[in-house]
C-alpha cells in the first residue's frame, strides 16, 4: 500500500487529492494548520491519518516528517500542497510581503522534501509532487511576491528533477490555473468559469499512476475559457 503525504489538505485542492488516492485505497497522511478541516476530513474518511502542522514552522516540518515516517515508514508520494495567496504588487506591498509568500509556499516544502528524500533515494521509487500554480509561469498585474513564491517553487522543482534522475525519484511540477476553492469566496463569478478541485486532484492520480520509467515533468491546468481577467468583471457593479 502506497503511502502518500499531502499538504494542506484540509480543504481545496489538498483535501480534492487526499481524497483522490484514498479512493484508490492508498494510506493517506493529510496535514495542515487548519485542525477543523481535518477534523471533518477524518469524519468522511476515518482511515486517513490527520497530523496539524505549520508549514512556516521548520521545527513543526521536521517532527511531521518523523512522526510520519515512524507511524508508516517510507513516504511514497509527498505532494507539496501547502500555500498562501497574498494579491500585490512590488512597487506598494510592505518589506515583509517576499519573505511572507516564501514562507507560505516555498520553504516548508523545500524542508519538508529534504526530510523524506533520503528514503526514497534509498529505494530507488517515489514521487515529489508540488502543486505550483499558472502564476509560477507568467506574471499578473497582482501577482507581487506571491507569484515569485510560485516561481521559486517551480524552478525547486526543475531542478530537484534533475538531481533525482539518476536516483529513480520522479518529480512533478502542477500547475493549476483558477481553481474553485476558498480561496474564490464571494468572487462574482458563475462557479463554471473556474476548474473543478476534483480535476486538479485527478491530474496528480494520473501523474503518478504511470509506471516508474515515466514522468509527467510539468501539467498546466486552465479554466477552459482562459485565466480569469478583467473581461470577466466587466458586467458587475461597482
Amino acid at each position: 500500500m502506497s503511502v502518500v503525504l499531502v499538504t494542506g489538505a484540509s480543504r481545496g485542492i489538498g483535501r480534492a487529492i487526499a481524497v483522490r488516492f484514498v479512493r484508490e485505497g492508498c494510506s493517506v497522511v493529510a496535514c495542515a494548520r487548519g485542525e477543523a478541516g481535518l477534523a471533518e476530513l477524518k469524519a468522511d474518511f476515518p482511515h486517513v491519518d490527520c497530523m496539524p502542522c505549520d508549514m512556516r514552522d521548520g521545527a513543526a516540518v521536521d517532527a511531521l516528517a518523523r512522526d510520519v515516517q515512524a507511524r508508516h515508514g517510507a513516504v511514497d508520494l509527498l505532494v507539496n500542497n501547502a500555500g498562501a495567496y497574498r494579491p500585490g504588487q512590488i512597487a506598494s506591498e510592505d518589506d515583509d510581503a517576499l519573505l511572507d509568500m516564501l514562507q507560505a509556499n516555498l520553504f516548508g516544502a523545500y524542508r519538508l522534501t529534504k526530510r523524506v528524500l533520503p528514503a526514497m533515494v534509498a529505494r530507488r521509487s517515489g514521487m515529489v509532487l508540488n502543486v505550483c500554480s499558472t502564476a509560477s509561469i507568467a506574471a499578473y498585474p497582482n501577482g507581487g511576491s506571491y507569484s515569485i513564491a510560485k516561481h521559486a517553487l517551480h524552478g525547486f522543482s526543475r531542478n530537484l528533477r534533475e538531481e533525482m534522475k539518476p536516483h529513480g525519484v520522479r518529480v512533478v511540477a502542477l500547475l493549476p490555473g483558477a481553481t474553485l476553492t476558498a480561496s474564490w469566496e464571494g468572487v462574482p463569478l458563475p462557479p463554471e468559469r473556474l476548474m473543478r478541485a476534483e480535476d486538479v486532484a485527478e491530474m496528480a492520480w494520473a501523474a503518478w499512476s504511470m509506471s516508474a520509467r515515466t514522468v509527467v515533468e510539468d501539467i498546466v491546468m486552465r479554466p477552459q475559457r482562459g485565466d480569469i481577467g478583467d473581461a470577466d468583471f466587466g458586467d458587475v457593479p461597482a
